[in-house]
Formats: structure tokens, C-alpha cells, sequence
């Protein structure tokens, strides 16, 4: 089962894809998505998926080959630590912190879609 925010995040990610020209931008947006995609699976209310831990690996690994502006490289390379640190930060909080990073190099449309991510990453609050 895919998060409810996942389908609204695609969109703005694919037609931020398609408007953007090839290069580190490009690429940014791209790795950006992958993290998105990534954090979305493992927040509230589904379960993350019993290889959560493989999967970000994987994309740890694939982010590396990625050339993207050193300031998203880092808060990427600092989410996917977090991501995958068996005592991390909350999806929520991962995707809140990389909101700065998109808009100052990607653009404020990509920006407010990953903190549209982080809004809906956030667990739902329990009646007292």
C-alpha cells in the first residue's frame, strides 16, 4: 500500500522532470523525488515494507552516482543517514529538513511539494 501524499508529490516531480533541462538540476530533482518517494513509504499509516532497509541502501548507493549542487547533495546524503539509522528522525521531520535545500537549488514549486510531503508524513495525533 503507497501513501496517500504520494501521488501529488509524482506529479509535481514529473513536471518539474520535464521542464527542467539536462544537468545537475535535473538530477536534483530527480535524486530529490527518490528521497521523497523513499520517506513517504516508510511514515504513517502504513507499515514501511520489510525490505525498507535494502531498498535505501540501494538508493543510498544510487544517489552517490547522481550530480547534483554539494548543498542537496549533503541534506540528501544527511536524510538517507537518517532514514536508514535504526534510531533516526521521523519521515517527517527527514523530508521537513530537506525543504530549505529544494527551494534555495531547485525551484520554490519543488520546495512546497516536499513540504507538502513532510505535512502529510506527520502521524496522525492521538485523542488524550
Amino acid at each position: 500500500m503507497s501513501h496517500p501524499a504520494l501521488p501529488s508529490a509524482d506529479a509535481v516531480f514529473a513536471t518539474a522532470l520535464a521542464a527542467s533541462a539536462r544537468g545537475p538540476e535535473r538530477n536534483g530533482i530527480f535524486a530529490l523525488w527518490l528521497v521523497v518517494r523513499a520517506a513517504l513509504g516508510a511514515a504513517p499509516p502504513a507499515e514501511p515494507p520489510a525490505r525498507q532497509p535494502d531498498r535505501l541502501r540501494a538508493l543510498a548507493q544510487r544517489l552517490r552516482s547522481l550530480s547534483v549542487s554539494p548543498p542537496l547533495r549533503r541534506s540528501l546524503a544527511a536524510a538517507m543517514a537518517d532514514l536508514l539509522s535504526p534510531r533516526g528522525a521521523a519521515p517527517a521531520i527527514v523530508l521537513s529538513h530537506l525543504v530549505a535545500p529544494s527551494a534555495e537549488c531547485l525551484n520554490r514549486r519543488v520546495a512546497e511539494a516536499v513540504a507538502a510531503a513532510a505535512r502529510a508524513a506527520r502521524p496522525a495525533s492521538r485523542p488524550a
